[in-house]
């Protein structure tokens, strides 16, 4: 147990999302006790032990899903479809007809790195920057251009006239969602013409930077550009003609879950390295637990 909280700890480092699946509650027959716990993966992979290969199945499909949404869910996985009609908010429950006859509660909590900002320059908004992000939950670094991190949420350049075309390229060049520029706005302007930059891409830079609060400070700058990141959420309404809009502040991308269908108990099953399959005539079929898989493997043309 420790060993896999180690592990939650590095991915947590590396920036990598992950659900870790707690066993609250076991109620036998069960291989599985209460406090038992894995990691969920964005590939599908797990790590640790939950239970046996069937409740394992249904925790892999419900913490790919939740990686999708950022949520955390408490689930209960029932051998039966008994109880699958009282959900209520907070909970989700799966009837999985081929457990052993327990019942298992299993929270899942979703972990989703914290929105990361970028900052190029040692200037006073440069370091403000820095602490008012973190000062709100946020992760902040600063660093040069050529280091700008692959799920950056936003970019700020405050170098005052040091490396700023190089930045700025390639900030855009990565599809970061939000890019800015510390300038005035005739040195701004100025700045942004030299882009060797589309006129779309150029639109992209929001220039000078931040909302219009009347900032003077540093400190104060920086907040006008954080206020800024934040109002650029995804919204329903259409963005402004002449600029585009990224998404911002998103759960970082995973690949939507690929589902198949178990052909013997006809449970959904993710496809991932970890799940369970088999290969008959050319055809890869997956399996919710060994069980299942069994069955298929000794008589195909049955259940084909």
């Amino acid at each position: 147990m420790t060993d896999l909280l180690h592990r939650a700890d590095r991915l947590r480092a590396d920036r990598t999302p992950f659900v870790l699946a707690t066993v609250v509650r076991a109620e036998r027959p069960t291989s599985a006790k209460a406090g038992d716990r894995a990691l969920v993966l964005p590939d599908g992979t797990m790590e640790g032990f939950v239970g046996g290969t069937c409740a394992e199945s249904t925790v892999r499909l419900q913490g790919l899903r939740l990686l999708e949404t950022g949520e955390s869910t408490l689930l209960r996985i029932t051998p039966d479809g008994s109880d699958v009609t009282s959900e209520r908010e907070g909970l989700l429950t799966v009837s999985n007809p081929c457990l052993s006859g327990g019942t298992l509660e299993i929270f899942l909590e979703t972990m989703i790195p914290a929105p990361l900002v970028y900052v190029q320059g040692e200037a006073p908004v440069a370091r403000a920057m820095v602490d008012v992000a973190r000062s709100i939950g946020w992760e902040a670094v600063s660093g040069p251009a050529s280091a700008v991190p692959l799920d950056a949420s936003a970019v700020v350049v405050a170098s005052h006239g040091r490396d700023e075309i190089e930045s700025l390229t390639a900030a855009v060049r990565a599809d970061v969602p939000y890019i800015a520029l510390v300038a005035s706005r005739k040195r701004a302007l100025a700045v942004i013409g030299e882009l060797p930059l589309t006129d779309l891409e150029k639109a992209r830079i929001h220039a000078p930077a931040g909302l219009d609060i009347g900032a003077r400070t540093a400190p104060e700058i920086a907040l006008s550009i954080l206020a800024e990141v934040i109002s650029k959420r995804p919204r329903q309404t259409a963005p402004p003609p002449g600029r585009i809009e990224l998404p911002l502040l998103q759960v970082p991308a995973v690949s939507k879950v690929a589902v198949a269908k178990d052909v013997i108990c006809a449970m959904d099953v993710a496809i991932s390295p970890d799940a369970l399959q088999y290969e008959h005539e050319g055809t890869m079929y997956y399996f919710c637990g060994s069980g299942c898989r069994r069955a298929f493997i000794d008589n195909p043309a049955r259940y084909l």
